[in-house]
């Protein structure tokens, strides 16, 4: 048998695996929809547990690396959680014949927010200056708006979100308003005046990025401003989905985000600004790569790509932004004084506090 002859097994063997995953989403949609008519969660660990074993046994007994199978069914596993969940989200929603107000809607968090509702039958009009890529109906000054919105989301950049926060509360709208802003203390004045307007105010922190599709491991912040109804409101949105909802006060949420993502940030825009700066190319650091660097110079790549003016929000209006930072400082002094000097054991005690201190986050 030549190349061209097995070239043509190979494309028959590839069309055949997309057939049967085709077969199995289908199947994963019935399941879905026994689970929603029953009421069972739609994520099952115990289940996935087995599958995986499962799938790991049978490529040992066919000579296949396990890691392999494994790899292929995480993914479908993964894939078929986010059919069930959106599944789940269009059918337990009750946003249907109402409508959402998405200000900032061109932005990618904004658009995120947008189509998350609409899926939830949600009638989304946009406001934004820019002119979205999304098929919404759009204006571009969120002012002209009636905002009779049953809700009104805020997806604006911080500075802009507090003066727009403000303005709406001079027009009392009866609607559910949220922003979804990554600081909280920048927006306090605002959601006072809110509040006082007698305005149903929440505010909400999606920890994950525009193009998260399986809310599954993620994390939404609950921030409430001092209307406990618009809080549970807001979380109803999200009840349908896998995500873990998290109730935070105003203060701890900015506290936490400053190590959370800010210290984060701050080390992946120093690793690759020194990279930058070192005059080394990427293509020829890439061929004496380590799996520790591969795996920091992935993340850091995915901060590079991203919104730069958010990335500085964060850094500068979060009132609590500077101790992670001068910690960061400190750590990097500490860890080039233990260099200069030759210290192995106080090195070695620094990576062995840090081992200690990763552990018990993990068991958490």
């Amino acid at each position: 048998m030549n190349l061209d002859e097995l070239r043509k097994r190979l494309s028959k063997i590839d069309k055949d695996l997309i057939s049967l995953i085709a077969q199995r989403q289908n199947v994963v949609a019935e399941i879905g929809e026994y689970k929603i008519n029953t009421g069972t969660a739609t994520r099952d660990y115990a289940r996935e547990r087995e599958v995986l074993e499962d799938t790991k046994q049978q490529a040992k007994a066919l000579g296949l690396e396990p890691e392999i199978a494994e790899q292929v069914m995480t993914k479908l596993i993964s894939a078929s959680l986010e059919q069930q969940e959106r599944s789940r989200v269009a059918a337990e929603s009750s946003g249907e014949g109402q409508t959402a107000l998405i200000i900032g809607g061109a932005g990618k968090m904004g658009g995120w927010m947008a189509e998350f509702l609409a899926s939830q039958g949600y009638q989304i009009e946009l406001a934004d200056p820019v002119k979205s890529e999304l098929s919404f109906p759009q204006i571009f000054d969120w002012s002209q708006s009636s905002l009779e919105h049953e809700i009104i989301v805020v997806a604006a950049p911080l500075k802009v979100t507090s003066d727009i926060l403000s303005a709406i509360a001079d027009r009392r709208p009866k609607g559910l308003i949220v922003d979804v802003g990554s600081l909280k203390t920048p927006l306090k004045d605002a959601f006072e005046v809110l509040v006082a307007s007698g305005c149903r105010v929440t505010s909400i922190h999606p920890m994950f990025g525009p193009d998260t599709r399986l809310l599954s491991g993620r994390h939404v912040i609950f921030v409430d401003v001092g209307v406990k109804d618009a809080t549970k409101e807001a979380r109803s949105l999200f009840g349908s989905t896998m995500a873990e909802l998290i109730n935070m006060n105003l203060t701890e949420h900015d506290r936490l985000i400053a190590y959370v993502l800010g210290l984060s940030h701050a080390l992946n825009l120093a690793f690759f600004t020194a990279l930058a700066e070192s005059g080394e190319l990427v293509p020829h650091l890439n061929r004496l790569s380590s799996t520790t660097f591969d795996a920091q110079l992935e993340v850091a790549s995915r901060v590079a790509k991203d919104n730069p003016q958010l990335y500085f929000e964060i850094q500068t209006l979060n009132r609590y932004g500077r101790a992670p930072l001068d910690a960061l400082r400190e750590a990097v002094g500490r860890i080039q004084a233990l260099v200069e000097t030759k210290d192995e054991s106080g090195f070695i005690s620094l990576m062995e506090t840090g081992k200690e201190y990763l552990g018990l986050m993990s068991d958490e």
